[in-house]
């Protein structure tokens, strides 16, 4: 991969400060306890920084829901623990109000909308899917298939740990292409909930098509919606606008999530 390294520490060390809140119907102490205050990695997954917010919260909780799965909300929204943190806030916050206001839940999971996550080894199993997954897209998986258990290793410690060196050590090889065509295809997931009831969009596109460098623009031409309809719209991943001309290939090499996936988000400014 032609390799911006500055490009990608930046997007790694993207932060959101949250504010989490104990949902007021499940204090169960004289004093509501304060809120809990984090700055999280954009990247990961709620799940991998939670474990602070969960013992400061559930001394609060009514003694036979203590055991239960934390789970978190925000305005009315349950949000999917196997979405990195940067999707999730790009998806459901439009005024860029910080610091991000999450209510804490401890009873009635809504295992109708979101799965079940007792640990963090599925937390891992998932990254491990959706690389897989990727690479298949990319490499028609040779390279995870090729890669020795310490390189998969390297991959969730060095996303669990938030360290940039030790992800990347391996992640290069995910990244690696022949020649000038790139990857086979580019794995990425578009988000359109105004105009689609699908939970994200997501089909066969190339880096290049005709000796053609494909971009953004001919990726959203190819889903057949009228993405204007509801008036201008951008394109944002990572909390950036990308110009629709920006170079697949490129884009995926730099700006994908650690899953390997462009989780691009429809926004419109005026909704």
């Amino acid at each position: 991969m032609a390799e911006d390294r500055e490009v990608l520490r930046e997007i790694w060390e993207g932060r959101l400060p949250v504010c989490f809140t104990l949902a007021t119907e499940e204090v169960s102490t004289p004093i509501a306890p304060d809120p809990f205050y984090l700055m999280v990695p954009r990247l990961t997954y709620f799940p991998l920084v939670t474990d602070k917010v969960r013992r400061h919260f559930v001394r609060c909780v009514v003694p036979d829901k203590t055991d239960n799965e934390m789970w978190l909300e925000f305005e009315k929204h349950p949000l999917k623990w196997h979405y990195p943190i940067g999707l999730l806030y790009d998806m459901f916050v439009t005024n860029a109000e910080l610091p991000w206001q999450i209510t804490v839940h401890f009873d009635k999971y809504p295992d109708n909308k979101i799965l079940k996550c007792p640990s963090k080894d599925v937390v891992e199993s998932h990254l491990m899917h959706s690389l897989k997954e990727a690479d298949a897209l990319k490499h028609k998986n040779h390279i995870m298939a090729l890669m020795q258990e310490r390189d998969h290793k390297q991959l969730w410690l060095g996303l669990l740990h938030d360290r940039f060196d030790q992800f990347w050590s391996a992640n290069r090889k995910l990244m690696e292409h022949g020649g000038e065509e790139g990857f086979r295809h580019i794995p990425f997931r578009l988000y359109a909930p105004q105009l689609t009831s699908k939970p994200f969009l997501q089909y066969l596109v190339k880096p290049i098509e005709n000796e053609k460098k494909m971009t953004i623009e001919d990726l959203l031409q190819k889903a057949n919606l009228n993405f204007e309809s509801k008036g201008p719209f951008q394109v944002i991943i990572h909390g950036i606008d990308v110009p629709l001309v920006t170079p697949l290939q490129w884009i995926s090499e730099h700006l994908s999530y650690p899953d390997n996936f462009l989780h691009l988000c429809i926004r419109y400014p005026s909704i």
